[in-house]
């Protein structure tokens, strides 16, 4: 395979625990690269996340040259020639060349090779089956630096037939469209996802979540959200999940108030339903406990927020729901209902007042109201919610002495001493 360009040194490429690791292979002769993700978003100089490598030797041999550089392996998937190499604290997955002898779905059966070309075949999209030399050397076989220059999202051989082989490469391929590509997609990958689109509910809901989910943090998440209902694909897999215009005013506001993408926001926005709606969705996701309680309480809020709320009620709000970031989220979605232009400063005074939840508890307890007198039980408990709705009916300014002055009151003990 031919050199097709050229990485500048990068410093992911040149820590001395890559370096390292490296070194151990090249030490008995075992031929590495970097290859997928790593290798494709360095080109387009994006954030590289993990680091994985791909070479001719056997799993087990690279266990033994590993080892024997005194760096720590895990089989994590030696049966599919993969192995993690721990060096420095960071994790190298590194696999063995491979070709597909059978697919399964999600698994397929292989056998170990030493082609590079034969194993790049085998990759979902021709951006994903370059990989790189540690000296910065470009392999591309199948196009992809072309493809990531256009923004063309293509498959690397017969589309159909990749989708067959795995239908989860359906949703990877609007994935990638949503954070990689430009203009129209694709067209023989279309027309592919199309045809195969109810293939997908033979998925399991765990990967449907994890690739959905990903599409959802893209800035362009809206619009390609928008083409797979074009397409029939949300058909098959949400189909309450069509409010694309919510959601691009949350990417909107999001982007403006430079706030992280949340794909659980981001699916709360774009859901239009209500609670029995948001519950099936959670369930056919496989959503975690956490997840599904956020969607719930972002699709029928505890309590009601609304922009032009003072900033009185908006700490009483904050108060009820105990929890600033539920809050934050909250904020971010009344903003897909707000008519009109929406006024930033407004918003981020209303995003402000959740930095004052420390601060917003109250200043007594029940062991207090013990030893004003209050006998045990019940009354304890309604005695210390009198005080509690006077406390915040007081916008949270009475100290500890004020709210022991008023829990006097209510018990009819003179002020000032206790029992």
């Amino acid at each position: 395979m031919t050199v097709a360009a050229r990485l500048s040194p990068q410093p992911w490429m040149t820590a001395p625990e890559s370096r390292a690791v490296f070194d151990a292979l090249a030490s008995g002769g075992a031929d590495a690269r970097f290859v997928g993700g790593c290798v494709r978003d360095a080109w387009l100089g994006r954030p590289v996340k993990d680091i994985d490598i791909a070479t001719h030797a056997p799993p087990e041999r690279v266990m033994e040259l590993l080892e024997a550089a005194g760096i720590r392996v895990i089989p994590t998937g030696i049966a599919h020639g993969t192995v993690t190499a721990l060096c420095g604290g960071k994790p190298y997955e590194i696999t063995t060349l491979r070709r597909d002898v059978e697919n399964f779905g999600r698994h397929a059966r292989v056998e170990f090779t030493d082609d590079w070309i034969e194993d790049a075949a085998r990759r979902d999209l021709t951006m994903n089956a370059l990989s790189c030399a540690p000296d910065g050397a470009m392999f591309d076989p199948f196009g992809g630096l072309a493809d990531l220059a256009a923004g063309r999202v293509r498959f690397v051989g017969e589309a159909r037939r990749r989708i067959e082989e795995d239908v989860l490469r359906l949703l990877r391929f609007f994935r990638f469209h949503a954070h990689y590509g430009r203009g129209e997609p694709d067209t023989e990958a279309l027309a592919a996802c199309r045809e195969l689109a109810p293939r997908l509910p033979t998925l399991s809901g765990e990967r449907v979540r994890g690739e959905l989910f990903r599409l959802l943090t893209a800035p362009g998440a809206a619009a390609v959200w928008r083409l797979m209902m074009g397409q029939g694909i949300m058909a098959h897999l949400l189909p309450e999940a069509m409010d694309t215009d919510r959601l691009e005013r949350l990417i909107g506001v999001e982007r403006d108030l430079g706030v992280a993408p949340d794909p659980t926001r981001r699916l709360a926005a774009v859901l239009d339903s209500d609670r029995p709606g948001a519950l099936r969705t959670a369930d056919a996701l496989r959503l975690s406990n956490h997840e599904r309680d956020r969607l719930l309480a972002l699709i029928e809020p505890p309590v009601a927020l609304s922009l032009s709320d003072d900033r009185k009620t908006l700490r009483q709000a904050l108060y009820r729901l105990n929890d600033a970031d539920l809050f934050g989220d909250l904020l971010l979605i009344t903003t897909t209902i707000h008519d009109g232009p929406l006024d930033l400063t407004t918003m981020r005074r209303a995003q402000a007042v959740a930095d004052d939840l420390p601060g917003l508890k109250l200043p007594i307890a029940g062991r207090d109201l013990l030893e004003l007198g209050v006998p045990r039980g019940p009354a304890v408990g309604e005695a210390l919610k009198r005080v509690e709705a006077w406390w915040i009916a007081g916008d949270f300014q009475p100290d500890r002495d004020a709210c022991l002055e008023m829990a006097r009151g209510l018990i009819g003990q003179p002020s000032g001493r206790s029992a």
